[in-house]
């Protein structure tokens, strides 16, 4: 199933209901009064930060998003109901453009509420234009349109930290293991589909799906995942003891970031020498703190409790 990180959807808020030409049927009231209530309003739309980053999937055939329209008024002064809010549950990190005005809007928290659309008045029933020179108004008016427009709504995760690195690099293993998230694990190339998160200790963790030479430009899984390290942090670059060329795995990844640009290059970084418990591991340990003399260089394994427990403090500290 593909993952699902940005939508272009019709909105629309409820419109109003009409107004009611009506009179009064009551044995002692006056004979022909007036009594059309008025129409209730259309329900308003609201957007809702959730944590649920899948949550577009659900929306991924769903074009349309309109609120309730308000009721008509009704006789006996009674007025029609206001219809229901529309609320859109949103991952947390979602930014929605209106596609016409340009507007935007950003859910920055989980619970966080914000109206984009204004439902429709109500219309008035023929009671409202009562007055001493026209005892039986004939006339009412009609609900007003809800607003509605197109909205693009791209999802950015919100992580303190984005594991990144080539294919088979390690990263959902060892978020796995830092967090108890369930990413998919596999000796292939791209297990990773979908970004997914951790929590460790109050910190988020963003597996990034694994990048390749050309991920700027759309190859592989493309820039599409590009755009969710905007938002972390620290990055955490994950380089495997099985690569046979340490720095230029680097370089790729790296070239990628700078090319896509977006502020990711002048992120601190943290290099992450994966898989340590492999023959090669302490050679090829030793090869990247000569090839990264001027940024901090940790090995680990994620079979190894030692190497975990040590990342674990480096990241408290």
């Amino acid at each position: 199933m593909a993952f699902v990180d940005e939508l272009v959807v019709y909105i629309k808020a409820g419109n109003g209901g009409n107004g009611a030409v009506r009179w009064r049927r009551e044995k002692f009231a006056p004979k022909g009064g007036p009594a059309g209530g008025n129409g209730g309003n259309g329900g308003d739309v609201f957007l809702r930060g959730v944590k649920d980053t899948s949550i577009l999937q659900k929306y991924k055939f769903k074009k349309e998003f309109i609120a309730e329209d308000g009721e008509g008024g009704k006789n006996n002064l009674e007025h029609g109901k206001n219809g229901e809010d529309l609320i859109i549950d949103l991952p947390v990190g979602s930014i929605i453009r209106n596609t016409s005005t340009k507007e935007e809007f950003f859910l920055e928290e989980e619970g966080q509420k914000i109206q984009i659309l204004k439902g429709g008045g109500g219309g008035f029933g023929n009671d409202h234009f009562k007055s001493s020179t026209n005892q039986t108004p004939e006339k009412a008016t009609k609900g007003k349109e809800g607003q509605a427009d197109e909205f693009y709504i791209e999802m950015q995760l919100i992580a303190d930290n984005g594991l990144i690195g080539l294919p088979n690099a390690g990263k959902s293993s060892l978020l796995n293991t830092l967090t108890n998230s369930q990413s998919k694990v596999g000796n292939f190339n791209f297990t990773t589909l979908s970004p997914h998160l951790g929590d460790f200790y109050g910190t988020i963790f963003a597996d990034i799906p694994g990048l390749i030479e050309g991920a700027s430009d759309g190859k592989g899984l493309g820039h599409k995942f590009l755009r969710h390290i905007k938002r972390t942090e620290k990055l955490f670059h994950c380089i495997s003891v099985e690569s046979e060329n340490i720095k230029n795995d680097y370089e790729v990844i790296r070239n990628e970031l700078e090319k896509y640009d977006h502020g990711l290059s002048e992120k601190e970084e943290v290099i992450l020498i994966t898989k340590m418990d492999l023959d090669v591991g302490k050679e090829k340990f030793e090869k990247a703190k000569e090839v990264f003399k001027d940024k901090t260089v940790l090995g680990i394994s994620i079979i190894d409790d030692e190497s975990i427990s040590e990342f674990k403090k480096f990241l408290s500290k």
